[in-house]
């Protein structure tokens, strides 16, 4: 079974693993959609997540685009790894907005996978990240017994 076939027959169980990851949880990030390669998280900004000048923390940002990441990375089924990220800092958000990334799968092979992650407030880009992810041979949903 290629990637895409196991993305489409395994879909809900990837999403499902992807949705429930702990750390999204505890910040209140949410799995929008996930594709092929490809991901959109959100997240509405807290008061408890800003900096000293009253604007989302660079943290937060980052942890909602590494979310994206991750989920782009593992839309297959396949467990992947981030090895390097690279994160610019453009614009800032504020308490109560809601903030978007959106991972987009550059170029993947067997063993590494390219992302690109840009991160908006409404239509504003606040944000973007380049990623790059170790792709393991392990796969992370419970397979039916014909595709083992």
């Amino acid at each position: 079974m290629n990637e895409q076939e196991m993305h489409k027959k395994y879909y809900r169980q990837i999403f499902d693993t992807l949705d429930q990851e702990p750390y999204a949880q505890f910040l209140g990030m949410k799995l929008v959609e996930l594709g092929e390669g490809s991901a959109v998280t959100e997240l509405v900004v807290q008061e408890h997540m800003l900096n000293a000048h009253n604007t989302v923390h660079g943290a937060i940002i980052f942890s909602l685009a590494d979310y994206a990441f991750a989920a782009a990375s593992n839309s297959y089924g396949k467990t992947s790894v981030g090895l390097s990220t690279n994160m610019h800092f453009i614009a800032p958000a504020f308490p109560g907005d809601t903030i978007r990334a959106t991972a987009t799968e550059e170029k993947r092979n067997n063993k590494v996978g390219f992302y690109r992650i840009k991160i908006e407030n409404k239509d504003a880009l606040i944000a973007t990240m380049e990623a790059v992810v170790y792709r393991k041979q392990q796969i992370f949903v419970e397979l039916d017994e014909q595709d083992q």
